[in-house]
C-alpha cells in the first residue's frame, strides 16, 4: 500500500512509514499490514532482524488516525475504534515480544501509535530533531499502545509526569525515561540502515551510538517525585500547589489543558502497570478498559472536536480539575467481560 513499504531485503525484514504529507499518522491499514509482517517474519528463518524507519524528516509516526476514528465516533458507530484499539494493541504486544531483534529509527514526532511501533523494540533509536510524547490525555484518551507499560517503569514518578502533562521528550530525555536506547546523529541514519540490510549487523547501531549530556527534566527529580506520588489526581494537584514554585505552577497549567477524567485514569493504570516487569499485556489490557469506553462515555470525541476540528481549543470536559469522582475512574477501568481484550 502507499501508505507504508514492508520488504524484506537480504537478512533484514523491512518497514518504513510513507504516509509523508500525514506525519506518517497509522491507519488502521497500516497497523493490519504491520501485524501481517511479523506474523510472517516470526517464523521465517531468512529474517534475522527487523528495521522499521519513516520518510521525510519531520515525523517517524505522529499518531493513530484520530480523523477516522472521529468520523466514525460521532455517527455512533463506536464498534470501528474499539476493533481498530484491539488490533492495534495485538500489533503492539507482537513487536514487544518478537523473537527477534527490532531496530527503529524515530526522527521528528514519535507520538502515540508511533510510539506503540517505535518504542518496544529492542534498538530504539533518536537524533537531535526525536521529540517523543504521549499525548493522549490532551484529547481524552490515556498513554496507549503500551506506553503506559514504559511510563510504569520510568525513574521515580518520571512516568506519572509525562503520562499526565503529555510532555514531550528530546533524545536525552527519551533515553533517560526508557523510551530510547541509543543516540546516533540523524546523518549517518542512512548508511547505518543500508548496512543492516545486508549484514544484519546491529552492532553497526551500538558502536556509531554517542553519549548524551544529563536531561534537563533531571532538574525537577525532586519535585516531581513529591507531586507525583499521591492516589489520585486530586492529590498531586493539591501537592503542586503546596509546592508553590515556579516548576509546578507550569505543571498546572499543562494539567488544567488535558482531560480530567483520562488523567485520573492514566494514573491508575500507570500504577497497576508497575506490577509487571516483563509482561506488556496486562499494561495493554488496562488501556483498552478505558479506550473501549472512551467514545461513549469519556472525553475523546469532544477532545478531538476541540484539538483537530474545530480548533478551538476549548474542549468541554465531563469533569474539574479540582472534582474528579473516583467513582468515574473507576467505571472507566472496570473489567470488560466478554469484551477483554485477547492476544490469540
Amino acid at each position: 500500500m502507499s501508505d507504508i513499504n514492508i520488504r524484506k531485503i537480504g537478512p533484514t525484514g523491512r518497514i518504513t512509514f510513507t504516509r509523508e504529507a500525514a506525519l506518517n499518522a497509522m491507519s488502521y491499514d497500516m497497523c493490519a499490514a504491520i501485524e501481517a509482517a511479523l506474523d510472517q517474519w516470526a517464523t521465517d528463518d531468512a529474517v534475522k532482524i527487523v528495521v522499521i524507519d519513516a520518510a521525510g524528516d519531520r515525523a517517524f509516526c505522529a499518531g493513530g488516525d484520530i480523523a477516522e476514528l472521529y468520523e466514525t465516533g460521532t455517527s455512533g458507530n463506536f464498534g470501528f475504534g474499539q476493533k481498530f484499539w484491539a488490533d492495534e494493541y495485538r500489533m503492539n504486544a507482537k513487536l514487544f515480544a518478537f523473537p527477534k531483534p527490532v531496530a527503529a529509527f524515530m526522527q521528528g514526532f514519535t507520538m502515540g501509535g508511533g510510539v506503540g511501533v517505535g518504542c518496544h523494540g529492542s534498538h530504539r533509536v533518536v537524533g537531535d530533531s526525536s521529540q517523543i510524547a504521549m499525548p493522549e490525555v490532551g484529547i481524552g484518551l490515556v498513554p496507549d499502545v503500551g506506553g503506559s507499560f514504559i511510563l510504569a517503569h520510568a525513574p521515580g514518578r518520571l512516568g506519572e509526569y509525562l503520562g499526565l502533562t503529555a510532555g514531550r521528550m528530546d533524545a536525552a530525555t527519551a533515553i533517560h525515561v526508557g523510551f530510547a536506547d541509543y543516540y546516533i546523529p540523524e546523518g549517518a541514519w542512512p548508511a547505518i540502515i543500508t548496512a543492516l540490510e545486508t549484514t544484519a549487523d546491529l552492532s553497526l547501531i551500538e558502536n556509531a551510538a554517542q553519549t548524551t549530556p544529563a536531561p534537563d527534566i533531571s532538574d525537577n527529580t525532586a519535585e516531581i517525585n513529591a507531586a507525583f506520588a499521591g492516589d489520585t489526581l486530586i492529590d498531586v494537584v493539591i501537592a503542586l500547589r503546596g509546592l508553590d514554585s515556579d516548576f509546578a505552577r507550569d505543571t498546572l497549567k499543562k494539567l488544567s489543558r488535558n482531560s480530567p477524567l483520562a488523567m485520573g485514569a492514566a494514573l491508575q493504570i500507570i500504577r497497576r502497570s508497575r506490577a509487571s516487569k516483563t509482561d506488556i499485556r496486562p499494561a495493554l489490557e488496562q488501556e483498552y478498559r478505558f479506550t473501549y469506553r472512551a467514545m461513549e462515555h469519556g472525553d475523546f470525541l469532544e477532545g478531538i472536536r476541540a484539538a483537530i476540528i474545530d480548533k478551538d481549543r476549548k474542549p468541554q470536559w465531563q469533569h474539574s480539575l479540582d472534582a474528579l469522582p473516583d467513582m468515574a475512574v473507576t467505571k472507566m477501568l472496570m473489567p470488560l467481560g466478554d469484551a477483554t481484550l485477547r492476544f490469540e
